[in-house]
């Protein structure tokens, strides 16, 4: 690992945190660029270097560093009903960055096809994790949730917005991708 390495898997760290800021309430899961940022990092840093600053990114908020959605940061949140999505980022990065090293730098429109794939495949597995871990959870609170209720709750409402994420993430990886040295 080189100090250039090591800046971008920075760099990307912060970008990552910087999106997890931006957000919105919608529901029991508040709506950010975090899998936007995520996404974009992964796409452009490959899986190795996409997947180091996700975890980065999630060990600065598990020891308590504001970087979650709301400013929030600590273990509290990851065990919360709604960390599972956090951990979901790990799978979301890896396969966005498989794509990223595969697709990014192709020409066309095929390609730019394919990352989007990966990316929404990304996105889905990161509902997965997400949606059993929050079943999981809030079942040990005081009001049990089903699969079709966490569905509604924390999937089926972000749909959309993580469609516009993932095509957005497509087009700045395309586009920056030049500039990013591996």
């Amino acid at each position: 690992m080189n100090t250039k390495n090591l800046a971008y898997i920075a760099l990307f760290t912060a970008v990552i945190a910087v999106a997890a800021w931006i957000h919105f309430p919608l529901g029991g899961i508040p709506f950010t660029l975090q899998t936007l940022g995520i996404c974009l990092t992964a796409g452009l840093l490959g899986w190795k270097r996409g997947l180091i600053a996700t975890t980065a990114y999630l060990l600065l908020g598990l020891v308590g560093v504001p970087v979650f959605a709301g400013f929030t940061g600590g273990v509290g949140v990851l065990l919360s009903p709604t960390g599972g999505y956090l951990v979901g980022f790990l799978p979301l990065a890896l396969v966005s960055g498989i794509a990223g090293e595969k697709f990014a730098k192709k020409k066309g429109a095929k390609p730019k096809i394919f990352l989007g794939l990966f990316m929404g495949l990304g996105v889905l597995l990161c509902y997965t994790f997400g949606t059993v871990w929050f079943i999981i959870f809030s079942g040990q609170e005081s009001v049990s949730t089903g699969f079709f209720s966490a569905l509604t709750l924390c999937v089926l409402p972000y749909i959309p917005l993580d469609t516009i994420k993932v095509v957005l993430a497509v087009l700045l990886t395309v586009k920056i991708q030049k500039y990013i040295k591996p």
